[in-house]
């Protein structure tokens, strides 16, 4: 009997066989030549994907929260003022990192829970500058929210700060644009839409935040994150010429490598049109069973996970039921909405059959709850916008 589980939720997802076959290879030494190629082509890569040719590409081991710090690390120096675009939990996280780093932080939240700040409240905040940096959480994990990355950057150009943003749950999934649209530096991490085991910190900086890097009058705070030990690294391994600071994660990268190249071979104008669509029939199946979603509207909701409130009568222990029919979701991450939430993510390897299978899972939980809805409507409303 088949007992393998469909992993839905936001991360680690779903990976191609292919990506598995990489991380199954005979692990080479992170100084062979053939591995010196593999690294420096994802590295190039990177470039492609972030949309970024001029960028500074860094793959380190480690989760998303290191990218986060290594660009705070290197930009930021005490008493640097920074404003936090505030959409959720790892916002709030920013908020943490950038203090650690000596930085005076000045937050904009939105009114309610699963809104995003205005455009006009961020360009007050910006008025009563400067600001060394400001960061945006493209895709916040904790409440599904999309942020304007495009005009939010604009804003930033526009009083000279520093544009950076969180796209650990967003690159490879979401639109963005990266030197198109002005951003300074994007991070992500390998285990959402770039569809790669858990384990690299992934960061691409533009020339204006390297620009910031080397005009520093303080030593960096942290010794692993410091640019000034990677930098070489990148550049070795971008020329084919591998050298050594800390041991790179063989597999992983080869993987990166892997993944980097069926994401070129789709497009990303196709693969951003498939997780819109993707998204779309997900989250009209759930409002057609009733179902409300945490962001406060379609428009700022996330195309690479779904958060959706529990209906009325029924709590955490739907979960369970999901499981049992087959498929992971997660629970809810932000603390001002408690046990109130789940989250479901659909981003990187993710097929039509993953939706489908995962909304008669929901819907079979539900009736198994005692949950009064129309079975089937769900599903016959996301096959709709399968098929359109």
């Amino acid at each position: 009997m088949k007992d393998r589980k469909l992993l839905m939720i936001p991360g680690p997802i779903e990976f191609t066989p292919e990506v598995l076959q990489a991380m199954g290879l005979p692990t080479t030494s992170h100084l062979a030549a053939n591995f010196a190629e593999v690294f420096g082509q994802a590295l190039e890569r990177l470039r492609e994907v972030f949309l970024a040719p001029g960028g500074c590409p860094f793959v380190v081991a480690g989760s998303g929260t290191l990218a986060m710090e290594i660009a705070a690390a290197n930009l930021i120096e005490p008493g640097d003022r920074a404003l936090v675009v505030n959409t959720g939990f790892f916002s709030d996280r920013y908020v943490a990192i950038l203090e650690r780093h000596g930085a005076e932080v000045t937050v904009v939240a939105p009114p309610v829970v699963g809104d995003v700040p205005s455009l006009e409240a961020v360009e007050e905040a910006l008025k009563k500058g400067p600001y060394k940096l400001m960061t945006i959480t493209h895709v916040d994990t904790s409440t599904g929210v999309i942020a304007d990355v495009r005009n939010l950057a604009y804003l930033g150009q526009k009083y000279e700060t520093l544009v950076i943003v969180d796209g650990v749950c967003s690159v490879g999934g979401e639109e963005l644009r990266m030197e198109e649209w002005g951003v300074d530096l994007t991070l992500t991490a390998s285990q959402k839409a770039l569809g790669v085991p858990p384990g690299l910190a992934i960061v691409v900086a533009g020339e204006r935040a390297m620009e910031a890097f080397r005009k520093r009058k303080t030593p960096v705070r942290t010794y692993y994150a410091d640019w000034t030990n990677w930098l070489p690294v990148m550049e070795s391994y971008l020329a084919r010429k591998p050298i050594y600071f800390g041991t790179p994660p063989v597999n992983l990268i080869w993987a990166l490598n892997v993944s980097l190249g069926q994401i070129l071979a789709e497009g990303l104008e196709a693969r951003w049109a498939r997780h819109r669509h993707l998204s779309d029939a997900f989250k009209a199946g759930l409002e057609a069973i009733g179902l409300k979603l945490v962001p406060v509207s379609r428009e700022k909701a996330a195309h690479t996970l779904t958060t959706v409130y529990y209906p009325e009568g029924i709590d955490a222990r739907l979960l369970g039921l999901i499981l049992e029919a087959g498929i992971i979701v997660a629970s809810g991450r932000h603390p001002a909405l408690g046990e109130r939430y789940f989250r479901v993510g659909h981003m990187g390897a993710v097929t039509a059959s993953d939706i489908l299978s995962t909304l008669g899972a929901i819907e079979w939980a539900l009736a198994r709850s005692g949950y009064r809805f129309d079975v089937g409507a769900g599903l016959a409303a996301a096959e709709r916008v399968l098929t359109a």
